[in-house]
């Protein structure tokens, strides 16, 4: 049982930074940029004609490369990001399904080089050729057959939690609620060393791997707070780190 002082704090923490405002500069501002294009055309913003809009594979490509750029400072990350969509015209799903990817040796962010990000677009073109969305897919396959990984079942797949955190949740703050036959209620905490640190000084886990049975111990832990929705905890470990920082 988590202690009550420590509930009440995270649970204040979760309600406060469970906003916009907090995400303006970081990872998900880029697939919310898609998913707010998606029912509002914006000549403004310089597509061509003015009439293009969005899908939910842009919002779902745009996604799966914030989320796997999403370690280092966040300013780099966002710059990055940035960079990854203007060589994609601001229009992944066009640009995935055009077969022509950059593929070179040279850095696109950190040691992402962009011989990946093109690997990356052709699994995505290739399931998008049978497929309508990534929502069918399990935490590990999209390890597997969008990010190219060897499966392994103790892995905690920040990145892959995170995007579907963002793709599930549906309280219409920060996160895009598009996948709509996905439960929040079976989201795990995207886990990390920061969150890790976060959670073992709160008392939300005492095991030593950084691992998925990690993520699932400290959703847990949340589970008592937010029950249908453990993964609003998230937002708690963020206001941790912003308020002991």
């Amino acid at each position: 049982m988590l202690d009550q002082a420590v509930a009440e704090k995270l649970t204040a923490w979760a309600e406060r930074y469970n906003n916009p405002r907090y995400f303006e500069e970081d990872p998900v501002a880029f697939p919310r940029r898609f998913h707010e294009m998606m029912t509002t055309i914006q000549p403004s913003l310089g597509f061509e004609g003015g009439e293009w809009r969005p899908s939910l594979q842009d919002v779902e490509i745009a996604a799966v490369f914030s989320a796997h750029f999403a370690w280092g400072r966040r300013a780099m990350i966002v710059r990055d990001c940035s960079r990854l969509f203007d060589e994609m015209l601001w229009r992944p799903y066009d640009y995935v399904l055009s077969g022509d990817w950059r593929n070179d040796n040279t850095s696109i962010h950190r040691t992402v080089k962009w011989s990946e990000v093109a690997s990356i677009c052709r699994r995505l073109k290739a399931f998008y050729s049978e497929n309508s969305s990534l929502e069918s897919l399990s935490a590990d396959e999209i390890r597997t057959r969008i990010y190219g990984q060897k499966p392994d079942l103790k892995a905690a797949n920040k990145k892959i939690w995170m995007m579907r955190r963002w793709m599930i949740r549906d309280d219409g703050r920060v996160d895009l609620g598009l996948w709509k036959n996905s439960d929040k209620k079976d989201l795990i905490i995207p886990l990390d060393v920061h969150v890790y640190r976060q959670a073992t000084e709160l008392g939300l886990t005492s095991r030593r791997a950084k691992d998925i049975t990690t993520a699932r111990d400290i959703t847990d832990s949340f589970r008592e707070i937010f029950p249908d929705d453990p993964a609003k905890g998230d937002f708690a470990l963020f206001g941790y780190g912003v308020n002991n920082a």
